[in-house]
């Protein structure tokens, strides 16, 4: 019963304060200043007609058109210099990981499935130089894979 009278009174001074407080914007509003009269608005002027007659626009830009070795070598080229380092070529690995760890449990080991992109990456450096040029990155394309006759 307690509760009950006390929320009631509560609910009260709650609704008392909030009345007062509207009175109070409302006088705080009969006392402010005019609104500023609003500009008269100007039309908007028509839009010429405009006959280009003989000019002609800028070409537009061409793309250069990259082969596809040159799109793969500049998907592990995030730089642009024409080299691919150990890092570059490994972390464009690790989606492929993901892939390989079906369950998402992470137990495939990270370094032992390096060990193949590394052996690869070591076969294709010619020169040793921990980098791979385009040439020596062509060497690691995909074999093609041969297309099945249909058996119908």
């Amino acid at each position: 019963m307690n509760r009950i009278v006390l929320g009631a009174m509560i609910a009260l001074a709650l609704a008392g304060l909030g009345a007062f407080w509207w009175q109070g914007r409302a006088q705080i509003e009969r006392g402010a200043p005019p609104p500023v009269p609003a500009e008269p608005v100007v039309a908007e002027p028509e839009v010429p007609a405009s006959d280009p007659g003989d000019m002609v626009g800028p070409a537009p830009p061409e793309a250069s058109e990259l082969t596809k070795e040159q799109r793969r070598f500049f998907r592990y080229d995030r730089n642009r210099d024409w080299r691919i380092t150990r890092t570059e070529m490994l972390s464009s690995r690790t989606d492929a990981f993901r892939k390989l760890d079906v369950d998402g449990n992470n137990l495939l080991d990270f370094e032992e499935w390096a060990v193949a992109t590394v052996t690869k990456f070591e076969g294709a450096d010619a020169d040793g130089d921990n980098q791979l040029t385009p040439g020596e990155f062509a060497t690691t394309a995909p074999k093609p894979r041969r297309k099945t006759r249909c058996a119908c």
